[in-house]
């Protein structure tokens, strides 16, 4: 197994266990639902003009729905861990590290909402209990982990649209992952080709979302006065809590 490869299997493994913890306890999945699904709700609102723009909405929508949104991912968790040695043969270096990279950011997005849940004394949340969970963690550097792997994972697929050696190598492989279980990855990586091909370049989508994640984390930690400043993308001054106001 190649060290990729067995990072993948430890990460799926990590997350494995916190699944099982919780199937023993309901008050905690409740939990760990609620903060998921709030944070895939101040995702939509805090990239509202992303998701609404002709160029970037596609991308926007990848983000939030396999990196950010509440879906429990167990039956693609599964099928990875099953197909780990096949993936490592029958993909690219590049790809299987970025799968690894996936997997990592997977294990630590679990583990800090798991514990961000453990925090919370009812599962109603708002932006001033959501603010007091991420400082009670007081795992800003994981956070700041969290983003960057998210960026990785997309400057990843935006390098692969302009290589034609693993653009071509990913066609060819669509029988044959099928074939071999892969289809679940397959389809990840093809939705992520399309969509980052179609950005026709990636730079201001991903300097935009760093930007506003890590004004958020910031002012989450620190707990500074908020500042507005415009993105990178030159949209509208943001508000680091913009994203959070009152959501239901």
């Amino acid at each position: 197994m190649s060290p990729a490869g067995q990072q993948i299997l430890d990460h799926l493994a990590r997350v494995e266990r916190l699944r099982l913890a919780r199937a023993d306890d309901p008050a905690q999945t409740e939990r760990v639902q609620a903060v998921k699904a709030y944070q895939a709700r101040r995702f939509e609102r805090g990239y509202a003009d992303l998701l609404a723009d002709a160029r970037y909405c596609r991308a926007a929508r990848f983000f939030l729905d396999e990196l950010y949104g509440p879906q429990e991912f167990a039956a693609r968790d599964a099928q990875f861990a099953r197909i780990v040695p096949a993936l490592v043969r029958m993909f690219p270096d590049e790809i299987v590290r970025t799968v690894a990279a996936l997997a990592r950011l997977h294990a630590l997005s679990e583990d800090l909402d798991d514990t961000m849940a453990r925090q919370l004394d009812a599962p109603a949340i708002d932006a001033a209990v959501y603010r007091a969970l991420w400082q009670r963690t007081g795992r800003a550097q994981d956070r700041q982990a969290q983003i960057d792997l998210t960026i990785q994972i997309g400057e990843a697929l935006d390098h692969y649209t302009r290589s034609h050696f693993l653009r071509g190598a990913l066609r060819m492989m669509r029988q044959p992952a099928r074939a071999a279980g892969l289809g679940e990855l397959q389809r990840f990586l093809e939705v992520g080709f399309e969509t980052f091909g179609s950005m026709k370049g990636a730079q201001t989508f991903l300097g935009t979302v760093r930007q506003r994640e890590e004004a958020l984390a910031n002012a989450l930690f620190d707990g500074g006065a908020i500042t507005s400043a415009t993105t990178s993308s030159g949209t509208a001054p943001m508000d680091p809590f913009a994203a959070l106001g009152q959501l239901p």
